[in-house]
């Protein structure tokens, strides 16, 4: 199965963890990098994520993030598809990274699209080439 985690969802172990919300997500975050190095996932990344990535002030959290780039089956590169795809979802008030991201997604085949951005999370119901979702669900999904 191949899943997608964006930007946010990679740097969730380095949020504030006194947060309940955020403490769990993070771990559900780790299983899943679990699953990815054991080969039971298939992780796919984009260049979406490498421009964000870095841009991240932090370099310790650039090298830790740009790590799991060697771990991913797919890597997509921008093309008319991905860009012709997030034009529309930034039509449906989508920020153009997200966008980039879900379409980078979208593209590559994956099931999940995995994110810690409640803004993308409550845009879910419009976008029907992918199921989005925070990596809380992806555990109930995967009967953890």
């Amino acid at each position: 199965m191949k899943i997608y985690l964006d930007n946010c969802c990679f740097n969730r172990p380095f949020d504030d963890q006194d947060q309940i919300r955020i403490r769990i997500e993070a771990e559900a975050k780790l299983y899943i990098q679990t699953l990815i190095d054991k080969r039971e996932l298939e992780l796919v990344w984009s260049y979406i994520l490498d421009y964000e990535n870095m841009a991240n002030p932090y370099e310790f959290r650039q090298l830790v993030i740009q790590k799991w780039k060697k771990k991913a089956t797919v890597n997509i590169r921008e093309n008319e598809n991905v860009l012709s795809y997030a034009e529309q979802l930034v039509k449906k008030d989508l920020k153009a990274k997200a966008a980039l991201h879900i379409a980078c997604a979208i593209e590559a085949g994956c099931t999940y699209f995995i994110t810690t951005d409640d803004k993308i999370l409550n845009k879910n119901s419009f976008i029907k080439s992918i199921e989005i979702i925070n990596p809380i669900d992806m555990l109930d999904i995967l009967e953890v």
